[in-house]
C-alpha cells in the first residue's frame, strides 16, 4: 500500500509518471483505464433469483411447515394443505424482498461517487464522467465540487472538505500540500482529498492516485460486501427450537407407529395415526405469527419515526445489550454552535441549539447587555466572516463554514443582525484565511475610521496584541494569564477557541499580514462545539436504565469526543478516550477487552470501527450500531441491527442499515427499543400460548394408541383446531401493548432460552390439562351413550375453549392477567367473539358437520367444556404466584 500523503508531490508525480502541468496525454488515459478498470466501486456476482428464493426455503422452521403440508396433502386435505402452503410462499416473498442488503449499498456506493470532474489530459483543461478518471490524472477542485477519486495535492488555495461522511471529523477540514509523517491517520492527511467528500471552499489541484475498489471509498464497500448477513438473535432460537421440535415430533411419531405394529394393528392404520400426531404436534402457525408480529411491530415504529428495512430487526433492537453511536449527526446536531464567550475579563454563556437564532447570551444567569468588549467581539465575528445564514420557512441552513455561521448566530442572539451590518459596513479588502498563518483579517469603514478585524487561533494573535478591551470598551493592559486560563478552560470543556482581535489602519495604508504582527487590540475568546441533541442525554440515560451500555466512535477529535460523552452521560469524569491509532496495535484479545471496558473511541477509521462491532460480538453482546456516514457503512452491515439517519445521512448508511431513523434523532431508538422489547414479549406469548395445543394434541392420539382406544380427534379436526385458533386467537397477542417497567428491565442474555424453565413447566401444565380434560370428557360422553361424532365434537370445543381462557393468561406472562388492562386490547375480544361464533358453526350447522364429522350438543356439555376452561384459567394464574420474584417482570 503506498503512502502518498508521506511523499512530496514531486515524488507522487514522477512514481505514478506524469506531467503535472500538462497531465496524461489521452493515449496514456485510454491505457491506464484498461489497465485499472471505470473509476467505480465494482460490486461482486449477485446470487440468482432462484437461489435467493430457494434460502427462504430451507429454514428449518419453514421446514416444519412444509412437512405439515405435505402430510395434510397425503391425507387428501387439499385445501387445508394449500393453506399451509400459502403460509409458507408468504413468508418466503417477505424473506427474499427483504434480501440484496450488500446489493443496495454497493449500489448506493456507485451514486455516491458518480460525478463530473474538471482534468487536465495534454495541457487542456476537459470536463469528463468522473468514471473515466485514471491514476495519474490531473483533477483541478474548485468549491462545490464532489471529490471524484483519491488525490494528493499539489496546490491548495485555502481549499476547504467536509469529510464528515468519511472520517466523522465534524469541522471542515483545512487543505494543504506540505509532506507528512507516513503514520498519520486518515482524518489528519490534510494533503489528501478523498473521493466521495465535498469541496467547501477555495481551490486546489491534486493527482489521481487511487479509482474504484482501491479509494478510501471502494475500500469500505468491500468491507461491506465481507461483512456477512448475520441472523438475530430470535431467528437464531427459532431455528434451534424449529429443530429441536422436528426432531421430537418424528420421534414420537415413529414411537407411535411401531407400538401400534407390535400391539397387532394394521402398518396402514398406525402410519395414519402417526400422521395425525405429527400434524397436531407441528405448529403451523407459528410463521406467520412470527411475521404479523413483526409488522405490527414495524408499523407501530414508523409512528415513532423509525424505518424497518428488514422485519426481524424489531425483535433484535428489544435484544440489544450495546450501543455503538457515532457521534457527528447522531448523537449531536452537526450544526457548529457558540457556547460561551470570554470578553472584557467576564464570562457569558450562550443558549440555544444548532444555526437557529433562537437563545440569547447572558452573564450570571442574567441576560447580559451587548456593549463594551463583548459587542466589539460580536462585530468582529461578523464582519470578518464569509458565511451566509439563510431561512427557509422555520428551517434555518447556512451558506460557507460551519464555524463562521456559528458566529453570526452567536450575533445574532446578542441583538446584531449580521445581514444589514455587513451591507452597511462595507468590506474594502480581505486576507483569507491561511492554514499556516491560522488568521483570517478583513478591513472596513467603520464611523470614518479604518478598522480590521482578525480571527484566528489564539497562539497565533495573542503574542502580537498590546492591549485589551473592558467590558465598558476602553482599552486596558492586557492580562496573558487570564486570557490563557480563560481558554485552557473552554479547551477542558471540549469547546474549540477562537480569539477575535482588532486594529486601525492609517490613513493611504493598505491591509497586509505585516500589519498584523504588533499592535494589535484583543477583543475576546469565543467558545463552539457541536452540542448534543437536547433528548440524546434522556435517551441515553435511559438506555443505561434498560441495561444497555453506549459506545460512542467516531472519527472526531478525542477531547471533543470525551467533552461531548460526558455531557450527554456515556463518560465520567475521569474516563479517557481512545484513539484509532492505540487501537490498531492491539490484537485481537486485547482488543475484545478494551472494547469491553472503553466507553469512547475517537480518531477510528472504518475498518476499526468493524473490527469494534465484530469484537463486541465475539463477547456475547448485540451490537446495535448508528451512523450516517460512509465510513459507518460496514459496521452497520456487520452488526446484529444497522441503525442509519434518514435526514443526514447518506444513501451508502442507509442501504446498510436495518432501521433508518427519520428524524435523526437519537432519542428515536429509545422507542425503539421498547417496541422491540415489546415484540420479542408477544412471540414469546404466541410460542407459550400455541404449543400447549400442539403438545396436547400430540399427547391425545399418543395416549390413545398406547391405550388402544379409539381417536378422540380425527386428524381433520386437529387442523382445524390449529388454523383457526392460530388466526383468531393467538394472532391476537400480536397487538399487545408494550407491559409497563419493560424499560427498566436488563436486556435479555443473547444465550437465554427461547421458553425459561416456568414457561416450560405452564407448556407442560396446559398440556396435560388438555390431555386429562380431552380424555374425560370424551371417556364421560361415550359412557353415556353418546355417538362417537358426539364426543369427539366435546373434544374438538374443550381444546378451543381452553385455547379461549388461556389466551387471557398468555396476555402476560408474569402477572395477573387483569393487570394488564381489560380492553386495551380490544381484538382479544374480537378473536375470542369471532372463534366462539365459528364453533357455533363447527357443532351445529349441516356442513361442517358433514366435513369435520361434528355434531350437535347440548347445553350441559357447553357447561362442562367452559368449567374445565375456567379450572385452567385459574390454575395458571395460581402457577405465576408460584414463580419466584426474580423471575417477575
Amino acid at each position: 500500500m503506498q503512502h502518498w500523503h508521506a511523499m512530496a508531490p514531486s515524488q507522487v508525480t514522477e512514481q505514478i509518471a506524469v506531467d503535472p502541468a500538462a497531465g496524461l496525454s489521452e493515449t496514456e488515459a485510454a491505457e491506464r483505464l484498461q489497465r485499472h478498470g471505470p473509476n467505480r466501486p465494482s460490486a461482486p456476482p449477485g446470487r440468482s433469483v432462484l437461489a435467493r428464493f430457494m434460502d427462504q426455503l430451507i429454514q428449518p422452521l419453514v421446514l416444519v411447515l412444509l412437512i405439515a403440508g405435505t402430510v395434510t396433502a397425503l391425507l387428501g386435505e387439499w385445501i387445508d394443505a394449500g393453506v399451509i402452503f400459502g403460509v409458507v410462499l408468504i413468508n418466503a416473498l417477505v424473506g427474499f424482498i427483504q434480501e440484496g442488503k450488500a446489493e443496495a449499498a454497493l449500489a448506493a456506493l456507485t451514486r455516491a461517487v458518480a460525478t463530473e470532474a474538471t482534468v487536465l489530459r495534454a495541457g487542456n483543461r476537459r470536463r469528463l464522467d468522473a468514471a473515466e478518471l485514471v491514476p495519474g490524472d490531473v483533477v483541478v477542485l474548485a468549491s462545490g465540487d464532489k471529490v471524484p477519486a483519491d488525490l494528493r495535492l499539489l496546490s491548495s488555495k485555502e481549499l476547504q472538505t467536509g469529510e464528515a461522511a468519511l472520517t466523522g471529523e465534524s469541522l471542515p477540514v483545512q487543505k494543504t500540500v506540505a509532506t507528512l509523517a507516513q503514520e498519520t491517520v486518515l482524518a489528519e492527511r490534510a494533503n489528501m482529498a478523498y473521493a466521495g467528500t465535498l469541496v467547501l471552499s477555495g481551490q486546489g489541484i491534486g493527482v489521481t492516485v487511487a479509482t474504484g475498489n482501491a479509494t478510501e471509498t471502494g475500500r469500505i464497500s468491500q468491507l461491506i460486501a465481507a461483512a456477512p448477513s448475520l441472523m438475530t438473535p430470535m431467528t437464531r432460537k427459532l431455528a434451534d427450537f424449529a429443530q429441536r421440535l422436528l426432531i421430537i415430533i418424528l420421534l414420537l411419531a415413529g414411537v407411535t407407529f411401531v407400538v401400534g405394529v407390535l400391539r397387532g394393528e394394521s402398518a396402514f392404520a398406525m402410519f395414519m395415526a402417526a400422521v395425525a400426531l405429527a400434524v397436531g404436534a407441528i405448529p403451523e402457525g407459528l410463521p406467520a405469527a412470527m411475521t404479523v408480529t413483526l409488522a405490527i411491530g414495524v408499523a407501530r415504529m414508523a409512528r415513532r419515526r423509525a424505518i424497518i428495512r428488514k422485519l426481524p430487526a424489531v425483535e433484535t433492537l428489544g435484544g440489544t445489550t450495546v450501543i455503538c453511536s457515532d457521534k457527528t449527526g447522531t448523537l449531536t446536531e452537526n450544526a457548529m454552535t457558540v457556547r460561551e464567550i470570554w470578553a472584557g475579563g467576564e464570562r457569558f454563556v450562550v443558549s440555544g441549539q444548532g444555526y437557529a437564532p433562537s437563545g440569547d447570551i447572558r452573564r450570571d444567569d442574567l441576560p447580559a447587555e451587548t456593549s463594551g468588549a463583548l459587542r466589539e467581539t460580536l462585530l468582529a465575528g461578523v464582519l470578518c466572516n464569509d458565511a451566509r445564514l439563510v431561512r427557509e420557512g422555520h428551517h434555518w441552513d447556512i451558506v460557507g463554514d460551519p464555524t463562521e455561521a456559528a458566529l453570526l448566530v452567536a450575533a445574532q442572539k446578542g441583538g446584531l443582525d449580521p445581514a444589514t451590518l455587513q451591507r452597511v459596513l462595507t468590506r474594502e479588502d480581505e486576507l483569507p484565511f491561511d492554514a499556516n498563518r491560522q488568521y483570517m483579517a478583513t478591513f472596513n469603514q467603520i464611523e470614518g475610521a479604518a478598522i480590521v478585524h482578525v480571527k484566528g487561533a489564539l497562539e497565533r494573535l495573542l503574542p502580537a496584541c498590546r492591549a485589551t478591551l473592558d467590558r465598558h470598551g476602553r482599552e486596558r493592559q492586557l492580562d496573558l494569564e487570564s486570557v490563557q486560563d480563560a481558554a485552557a478552560r473552554m479547551t477542558e470543556a471540549g469547546l474549540r477557541v477562537l480569539a477575535l482581535a482588532r486594529s486601525a489602519l492609517s490613513p493611504g495604508q493598505t491591509l497586509a499580514h505585516d500589519h498584523l504582527t504588533h499592535d494589535l487590540v484583543f477583543l475576546g475568546l469565543i467558545g463552539m462545539i457541536d452540542p448534543p441533541r437536547p433528548h440524546a442525554v434522556a435517551a441515553v440515560r435511559t438506555c443505561h436504565a434498560a441495561g444497555i451500555r453506549v459506545k460512542m466512535i467516531t472519527g472526531d477529535h478525542p477531547g471533543t469526543a470525551l467533552a461531548i460523552a460526558r455531557q450527554l452521560g456515556i463518560a465520567h469524569d475521569h474516563a479517557r478516550a481512545l484513539t484509532g491509532r492505540e487501537l490498531a496495535e492491539l490484537d485481537e484479545a486485547e482488543l475484545g477487552r478494551v472494547a469491553a471496558d472503553t466507553d469512547v473511541f475517537a480518531r477510528v477509521e472504518p475498518e476499526q470501527k468493524l473490527r469494534l462491532v465484530k469484537a463486541l460480538q465475539a463477547n456475547g453482546e448485540v451490537v446495535a450500531m448508528t451512523g450516517d456516514g460512509v465510513n459507518d457503512a460496514p459496521a452497520l452491515k456487520q452488526a446484529d441491527i444497522g441503525v442509519a439517519m434518514g435526514l443526514g445521512g447518506t444513501d451508502v448508511a442507509k442501504e446498510a442499515a436495518d432501521m433508518v431513523l427519520t428524524d435523526d434523532n437519537f432519542a428515536t431508538i429509545e422507542a425503539a427499543v421498547e417496541e422491540g422489547r415489546g415484540v420479542y414479549d408477544n412471540l414469546v406469548k404466541f410460542i407459550t400460548w400455541t404449543i400447549p395445543t400442539n403438545g396436547g394434541e400430540g399427547l391425545v392420539i399418543l395416549a390413545a394408541i398406547l391405550a388402544g382406544t379409539t381417536l378422540p380427534i380425527t386428524p381433520l379436526q386437529i387442523l382445524w383446531i390449529n388454523m383457526t385458533t392460530a388466526i383468531l386467537l393467538g394472532m391476537m397477542l400480536a397487538f399487545e401493548p408494550t407491559e409497563r417497567g419493560i424499560m427498566q428491565r436488563p436486556p435479555r442474555p443473547p444465550t437465554a432460552p427461547l421458553l425459561d424453565r416456568m414457561l416450560l413447566r405452564r407448556i407442560v401444565l396446559v398440556s396435560l390439562l388438555l390431555l386429562a380434560g380431552t380424555f374425560g370428557l370424551f371417556e364421560l360422553m361415550l359412557s353415556q351413550g353418546r355417538t362417537l361424532a358426539e364426543a369427539r365434537t366435546v373434544a374438538t370445543n374443550l381444546f378451543v375453549l381452553v385455547e379461549t381462557f388461556y389466551l387471557f393468561n398468555c396476555r402476560s406472562l408474569y402477572r395477573p392477567f387483569w393487570r394488564c388492562g381489560w380492553f386495551n386490547n380490544p381484538w382479544v375480544w374480537v378473536g375470542s367473539a369471532a372463534m366462539l361464533a365459528l364453533q357455533l358453526a363447527f357443532t351445529y350447522l349441516p356442513a361442517f358437520q358433514q366435513v369435520f364429522h361434528s355434531a350437535a350438543i347440548n347445553a350441559q356439555d357447553w357447561l362442562h367444556i367452559v368449567l374445565f376452561g375456567l379450572f385452567c384459567l385459574l390454575l395458571v394464574e395460581i402457577d405465576k404466584r408460584w414463580q419466584p420474584k426474580s423471575a417477575a417482570r
